[in-house]
């Protein structure tokens, strides 16, 4: 197999505050290979957005182990300038609500300009320039021209004229649209999408969606694709990595997760889908709720919840271990332990 594009190898991330210190992940593991689609998926509060952020180094302050390898670079060691320009010109980041994440005082236009010329390393003959520094005429109508080329392949129609406008001129979807160029105005090689079709409806998910596939086939960027919906990652996703309680519980292709499910969280996850040939009573929701970082659970975190968990769930976590081709459980159903 190639070189994975993304390495995140045993990932730790602590918060402290006046109630305590949070264990929000808790030895991670992931990779992502280019071109390829990868789902983050869990309940709220699973630890899948701060890991997808760890990989621009986008945590907000904590204490931080652990190594996040982007083509073999260690991306927690960057610093400064190194850290701006890596971010600029390898990652795209589609952030969860378009609504807010789109400032209402700038046109469209503004906003895309700025984010091309903040991220000008893959155009010809320039060079990152830091955020501030102010750019020439002939650098903004080049930038100009790139805002409208982003505009019309993410498909917003007649992007001359629409580039004018504000962002509350725009529907819910086309606002998703104008977040996905923005993200693509570094020509990245990472697209990480939190949450992208969050409060559309199911006709503009799929636009969005086959949007991201489209991406991913023709420009070849890989894309961390968080999500708590487990249909979008059937439609989309490559691969699936099952995050409960900071940690990831199972990872494998999609066809395992879903066909295969080995993890009982992964296999309530899948339960809790409503299908159309489903009769009253047979929807089941996961019994619990998810676990407190301040006071994790010990041994296995899910264990408190899990109708399959063994006498020696609560001593210590789990280790991974493979269960088929490309597909890893963490779970003592699986171990030489459960016969112990």
């Amino acid at each position: 197999m190639a070189k994975p594009l993304v390495q995140i190898k045993n990932l730790h991330l602590r918060f402290t505050s006046f109630e305590g210190v949070s264990h929000v992940l808790d030895g991670v593991n992931l990779t992502i290979q280019r071109g390829e689609i990868v789902g983050i998926v869990g309940e709220t509060g699973s630890g899948k957005t701060l890991t997808a952020l760890s990989i621009p180094a986008l945590i907000p302050r904590g204490e931080i182990t652990g190594e996040v390898l982007f083509d073999g670079e260690n991306v927690l060691n960057k610093r400064g300038s190194a850290l701006q320009q890596f971010r600029a010109s390898r990652i795209g980041v589609v952030f969860q609500d378009p609504t807010t994440n789109l400032n209402p005082v700038f046109t469209i236009e503004e906003l895309l300009i700025d984010a091309i010329l903040t991220q000008q390393d893959n155009v010809p003959g320039w060079k990152l320039l830091p955020i501030g520094k102010w750019f020439n005429r002939g650098q903004r109508r080049t930038a100009k021209a790139k805002a409208i080329e982003l505009l019309h392949y993410v498909g917003i129609p007649d992007p001359e004229q629409r580039m004018r406008q504000y962002p509350h001129q725009f529907s819910g979807g086309q606002k998703q649209r104008i977040l996905i160029a923005m993200a693509l105005a570094g020509s990245p090689d990472l697209l990480i999408a939190d949450e992208p079709t969050t409060a559309l409806d199911v006709a503009i998910q799929a636009q969005i969606l086959r949007l991201i596939q489209r991406i991913v086939t023709e420009r070849k960027v890989a894309v961390a694709l968080i999500t708590h919906d487990m249909g979008v990652i059937a439609k989309v996703c490559h691969r699936v990595a099952v995050m409960y309680g900071g940690m990831v519980v199972e990872e494998g292709s999609v066809t395992d997760i879903f066909e295969r499910p080995k993890h009982p969280y992964t296999r309530g996850l899948l339960n809790a889908i409503p299908t159309q040939t489903m009769e009253q009573g047979e929807l089941r929701g996961i019994a619990g709720s998810p676990p407190s970082f301040l006071n994790p659970p010990t041994g296995c975190r899910f264990h408190p919840r899990c109708p399959d968990r063994l006498k020696h769930c609560h001593m210590h976590p789990p280790a991974m271990v493979t269960v088929g081709d490309d597909h890893d459980v963490a779970c003592y159903l699986y171990t030489n332990e459960r016969r112990s």
